[in-house]
């Protein structure tokens, strides 16, 4: 097993646990105090681009050695000359093609174009609480920014204030929060998916956002995550919050209504439950029942109103991702999230984390293959989204040159939950009057964040930009979170700017497959993505023999 460096000292990060591909630690917590990258560049922006210290350092690259077949096998190829697709009005004069007027715009849809400032977008952050306690930052933040942000599953179901009667929700005012907040914030840019799995069909989710909302709202059917091969979870440490969950129509484990369960329980022998959700077309034994099931469903949904809907399946085989890739695209549908194994969670099974699934890498490879197929035969390819351990600038190119030209986004889970943490924790020291308000964890600010400052102006890069955005006396509305979001998302817009124009790619769609090639021949054989030095080889000799 690939082991990645614990710290970084060209950029003075650590990380407090054992570090992913992605940077991030395989357990995040709200708590930390630091400071691995993302957490950094949550405060400090596009310094975190540059080795620390300038002026008295020089720094070397530590990533010379690629073994095995992952996104870090992947280098992203570089030129000497031209641009190409540059926006409008950006000619390619030295003094106009710079890496600030790289376009990070992109779009999404299929008859409807959901337009997003930057090619990033979060994760389902759905019933885990620690969702809920941050929704604010995560929202506000995402709207601010411009990129679409998911709700994820199960959060009417597990909302003790929502009514639901007969299959139809009465009251849902945690959703409503949730939607609510990011309406608010809303400037036309990115967007609010709402997703769906059994239960929340059952409970009547679509037809009471679509009621409600209209089409503010997309909608989103889910088929599976990277990080599980089940329904998703949560854990409960209440007994009675237990039955009620047991009683809504979960699954709990163990069953809180069984009488030894809790008898162990009022000896503190079990001391939680876990909740779970079904899993889907466990009826169906063929995929053309799986497909006719599927067609209905988006039927149903367009006809009740939704002019926007998406899929998320997760890291099953190649059976199952080319039927998500032909039936969304059979049902043009608006965008396909891919989540390959190694994606973020906030309870799954962490041997089944560690076991189950088809790596991102070579998901998101045999999608492009895939689609290409459908494509070859004249067919309209569903919009990807790739998912799956993605948390930097350098994540965000190479999965969009391996999946383009049908991959119009990245999507990230938790690497876009860390800056809510830090700036919540921040706001709570700054403010002890917000603290269980904003769920701030820190009693006083650890040394690497009190070395900025003492005010938010001083602590957060991005602090004036928002304050330009919305005006001093709005600013003083927006949680410290979302001004984590901001700065982070600023980072790794920066970043990819300059990958972007070190490829001569000056907006997003020109991004292709040609910009990255594979540090391995392993890496090569199964992406299909060229060996470094095979690119170019032959154009190189021609050179060389004056032809």
């Amino acid at each position: 097993m690939i082991q990645w460096p614990k710290a970084n000292d060209v950029l003075g990060t650590v990380n407090r646990g054992n570090p992913a591909e992605s940077g991030l630690c395989t357990l995040c917590r709200a708590d930390c105090q630091g400071k691995c990258e993302t957490w950094l560049s949550s405060v400090r922006g596009r310094k975190m681009l540059y080795p620390r210290d300038f002026g008295c350092v020089t720094a070397g690259s530590s990533n010379t050695s690629h073994v095995g077949v992952a996104y870090n096998s992947l280098r992203i190829q570089g030129y000497n000359y031209g641009a190409q697709g540059l926006p409008d009005g950006i000619s390619n004069s030295a003094d106009d093609a710079i890496f600030p007027n790289v376009s990070l715009e992109t779009s999404f849809g299929n008859e409807v174009l959901t337009k997003c400032r930057v090619p990033f977008m979060t994760g389902a952050l759905g019933s885990t609480f620690i969702a809920a306690k941050y929704w604010e930052s995560f929202a506000i933040g995402a709207a601010l920014v411009g990129f679409p942000i998911v709700i994820g599953e199960n959060v009417v179901g597990i909302d003790k204030a929502a009514v639901i009667e007969n299959g139809k929700i009465i009251k849902a005012p945690e959703l409503d929060r949730r939607i609510e907040t990011y309406l608010k914030y809303y400037e036309g840019y990115g967007g609010i998916i709402v997703q769906m799995n059994v239960e929340d069909t059952r409970n009547g989710v679509a037809e009471y956002v679509i009621e409600k909302y209209g089409d503010k709202v997309m909608i989103e059917l889910k088929w599976g995550q990277g990080a599980k091969d089940i329904g998703g979870e949560i854990q409960v440490v209440n007994l009675e919050y237990a039955l009620f969950l047991k009683n809504r129509g979960y699954v709990v484990d163990p069953d809180p209504s069984k009488e030894e369960v809790q008898e162990s329980y009022h000896h503190g022998a079990i001391k939680s439950f876990a909740r779970h959700s079904r899993l889907g077309n466990t009826g169906y034994s063929s995929i053309n029942q799986v497909q006719e099931d599927f067609i209905n469903s988006v039927t149903y949904l367009r006809k009740i109103g939704y002019k926007k809907i998406s899929l998320k399946t997760g890291a099953y085989g190649m059976e199952a991702l080319a039927m998500a890739i032909k039936f969304a695209s059979d049902a043009k549908l608006d965008l396909l999230t891919i989540d390959g194994a190694g994606g973020g969670t906030g309870m799954s099974p962490w041997n089944m984390m560690e076991s189950w699934g088809v790596p991102s890498i070579l998901l998101h490879a045999k999608a492009y293959e895939y689609a290409n197929i459908l494509a070859a035969k004249g067919q309209k390819v569903v919009d990807f989204a790739l998912a799956g351990g993605l948390a930097r600038e350098d994540h965000i190119f190479k999965a969009l040159a391996l999946g383009a030209p049908f991959s119009k986004l990245i999507c990230m889970g938790r690497a876009l939950m860390i800056p809510a943490f830090v700036g919540a924790n921040i706001e709570g020291v700054l403010h002890p009057e917000r603290r269980d308000k904003v769920a701030g964890n820190w009693d006083k600010l650890p040394s690497s964040i009190a070395e900025m400052g003492v005010t938010p102006e001083e602590i957060f890069a991005g602090y004036y930009d928002i304050q330009a955005k919305v005006g001093a006396e709005a600013m003083k509305r927006v949680p410290y979170g979302a001004i984590g979001v901001w700065t982070l998302a600023d980072k790794l817009s920066g970043g990819l700017q300059q990958f972007m124009a070190g490829a001569r790619k000056f907006s997003v769609s020109a991004i292709s497959r040609d910009d990255i090639f594979a540090a391995n021949r392993e890496t090569a054989a199964e992406t299909g993505i060229s060996f470094i030095t095979d690119v170019q080889d032959e154009s190189a000799k021609k050179i060389l023999k004056g032809g």
